[in-house]
């Protein structure tokens, strides 16, 4: 696979600088933090228009702040898209999104596959308020059958956390289009880099900008990307529920995003590797990465995600729970932590943090064995990766 990141790419990492500074001389480097919970009007008259939507002044950091406001025309050029919104965290973006779209009475479809926490959103919460969800598989068979009166949109993640599963974007773009769905896709896992879902005609991209939008495991944030009109519904669901990003949460998203492309192609060459080695190991059963020739949508992924196969997969051992449990107390180089996407190595057990308060059918639906370890490759020699997951196994 070709590693070259095409032009559009670095042209967009421009836009991170060209939001920096004024065109004038002795403007600051990096973006200022700017602390301020609330702002100053020049006249009551300034505030009279801003009340009747007529004014884009700063009024309160809840509604819009100028780091902020850095970060969202950043993740909109990088993904291509009309605008962006910046939120709390990855689920405030994702429940900001969907209950921006939808109402009581509403239907949403969403693949069953996904994050633990974005399952139990739609499983728990969203019947509370009269939202039935329906699921399908990662191949999306029989959406279209799904589809009523009451379908309002469509939800995918791809690849999927924590076995990579990859969805057909194209197909989902289809299926949407005929029903005058709209679709979402969390696209944390794939990040800018690989995959562009908005080009191929998405209405909106959601990110955990914690991962690796971030990229150093030290800020909790969430995106939603895409289509000026539903970022404008997803800002107004954040500035009601209160699930607005710290100002410098956002400037840590935007330095992080400035050195997004080296940190997620070294971490892709790093995971094909490190998962060559696992997949050759007497005690593992399965290794779950799309960069395998081995794996279910190794084909699809190839012509989907450019530039590489991602920095997540998993494993699952031979030995079942009691045996991934050995593995991770073992480890020395990589990390027992949640989360991803971060410049440190990180292993986790799906049955006790991503996928916890899921019974075994749910467990199964979603490829999730008891011994099921989903690893997190971060900036660390690949060597030394594979000989601390070597004296792990042993």
């Amino acid at each position: 696979m070709a590693t070259e990141i095409p032009r559009h790419w670095r042209d967009a990492t421009r836009a991170i600088h060209a939001g920096e500074s004024k065109h004038g001389v002795g403007g600051p480097v990096v973006t200022p933090i700017v602390r301020s919970s609330t702002f100053t009007f020049s006249s009551s008259g300034e505030m009279k228009r801003w009340a009747e939507g007529k004014s884009k002044a700063y009024i309160y950091t809840r509604y819009g702040n100028p780091t902020l406001t850095v970060a969202e025309t950043t993740l909109a050029q990088l993904e291509h898209a009309e605008a962006a919104v910046v939120a709390a965290s990855g689920m405030a973006a994702i429940s900001s999104a969907l209950l921006g779209i939808l109402s009581a009475g509403d239907e949403l479809i969403a693949t069953r596959q996904v994050y633990g926490g974005s399952y139990r959103l739609l499983r728990d919460v969203f019947p509370r308020f009269g939202i039935r969800v329906k699921h399908v598989e990662t191949d999306l068979a029989g959406a279209d059958e799904l589809v009523t009166s009451h379908t309002k949109a469509l939800y995918v993640e791809t690849p999927t956390n924590p076995t990579l599963r990859v969805v057909d974007l194209r197909k989902a773009v289809g299926i949407a289009r005929r029903h005058k769905l709209i679709s979402l896709v969390d696209n944390t896992f794939g990040s800018p880099v690989l995959q562009k879902p908005i080009e191929l005609g998405f209405d909106l991209a959601l990110h955990s900008t914690t991962k690796y939008l971030g990229g150093h495991s030290d800020l909790i944030g969430g995106a939603v990307v895409g289509k000026q009109e539903l970022v404008e519904k997803a800002r107004q669901m954040v500035i009601y529920l209160g699930g607005s990003m710290d100002p410098e949460g956002a400037y840590l998203l935007i330095r992080g995003m400035k050195s997004l492309e080296l940190r997620v192609l070294r971490q892709c060459s790093s995971a094909l590797a490190v998962a060559k080695f696992l997949a050759g190991h007497r005690k593992v059963a399965r290794v779950h990465y799309p960069g395998l020739a081995t794996h279910a949508d190794h084909r699809l992924c190839r012509r989907q995600m450019h530039g590489g196969f991602g920095g997540m997969l998993a494993f699952d051992l031979k030995g079942g729970l009691a045996a991934a449990r050995r593995v991770c107390d073992r480890v020395r180089v990589f990390l027992l932590a949640v989360s991803l996407g971060g410049v440190e190595s990180l292993v986790a057990l799906p049955a006790y943090t991503s996928h916890y308060r899921m019974s075994p059918k749910e467990l199964a639906a979603a490829g999730v064995e008891p011994g099921t370890v989903r690893v997190s490759i971060g900036l660390e020699d690949p060597a030394d990766l594979i000989e601390d997951l070597r004296q792990a196994l042993a």
